[in-house]
């Protein structure tokens, strides 16, 4: 692969990506609402790997930013070979909240906006006849806490529906669903962690080694490490009724960690 496109690609998740492709000869295109720091994560891969890293400074929650960026993949110059959608935060409002300006947030960045570059994404490899497109999603999908649950667990559906629309294309799409990963995810969040097991914790490089390694199978979808492979089979065996109350000590748990 030639040219990977990351979303939110300057921290966790998205950097430990860049890396990993960086380190392989891929050139970049990182995507981050802070221009400086985009700037910065882009002279340090360009320094340590020497590939070419082109940056875009955009807002996935703005649909003219959006728009941007599903141009860029749509290009026929320079063309990106690989897109992962990382960009994401947690979304900690009450899905009884009068307001819901937090939730149209997750929203547009984590749902319009995956749909949107996975769309531009797919047509522009599905014309070349190869391509990758990663989704991070999250094994909370697996649970019922919360409105990122719920839109991380669209993001599964859309990753497996996507792949199946474009089977036999030569275009991989593949769900990533980590657990807990060890970034700045959940200070971000106001969540502690402290009351999670050290053991259930991941190491963001080791996990997209992991997915990549997946997805060069053909896998739809990639749960890193063995032990959130077996909770994420418990879960998907567990009755709804038993999930959510499981839910709720989780939720109580994390709302005493704030």
């Amino acid at each position: 692969m030639h040219r990977a496109l990351i979303t939110g690609g300057t921290a966790g998740i998205g950097a430990a990506f860049a890396r990993a492709f960086a380190g392989r000869g891929t050139s970049l295109v990182l995507v981050a609402r802070d221009p400086d720091r985009l700037e910065d994560s882009a002279a340090q891969l360009r320094r340590e790997f020497g590939v070419d890293v082109e940056t875009i400074a955009a807002d996935l929650s703005d649909r003219a930013a959006q728009q941007r960026v599903a141009d860029r993949l749509e290009s026929s110059a320079a063309p990106v070979d690989v897109l992962v959608n990382n960009a994401g935060f947690s979304v900690k409002a009450s899905l009884l909240d009068e307001d819901l300006d937090q939730h149209d947030l997750g929203f547009e960045v984590m749902i319009r906006a995956v749909l949107k570059l996975g769309g531009a994404a797919g047509r522009s490899m599905r014309e070349r006849g190869q391509g990758w497109i990663i989704n991070v999603g999250s094994v909370s999908a697996l649970v019922t806490q919360n409105n990122y649950s719920a839109i991380k667990a669209w993001v599964g559906n859309y990753s497996e529906s996507l792949g199946v629309q474009l089977a036999g294309t030569g275009v991989q799409v593949t769900a990533l669903m980590p657990g807990w990963v060890r970034t700045e995810f959940h200070s971000r969040a106001g969540i502690k962690g402290s009351s999670i097991p050290g053991v259930l914790w991941l190491e963001a490089d080791r996990l997209v080694e992991d997915c990549l390694r997946d997805v060069a199978r053909g896998k739809p979808v990639s749960i890193p490490s063995t032990r959130w492979r077996l909770i994420s089979a418990v879960l998907r065996a567990t009755p709804r009724g038993l999930v959510a109350r499981l839910s709720a000590l989780l939720s109580h748990r994390r709302n005493r960690e704030k």
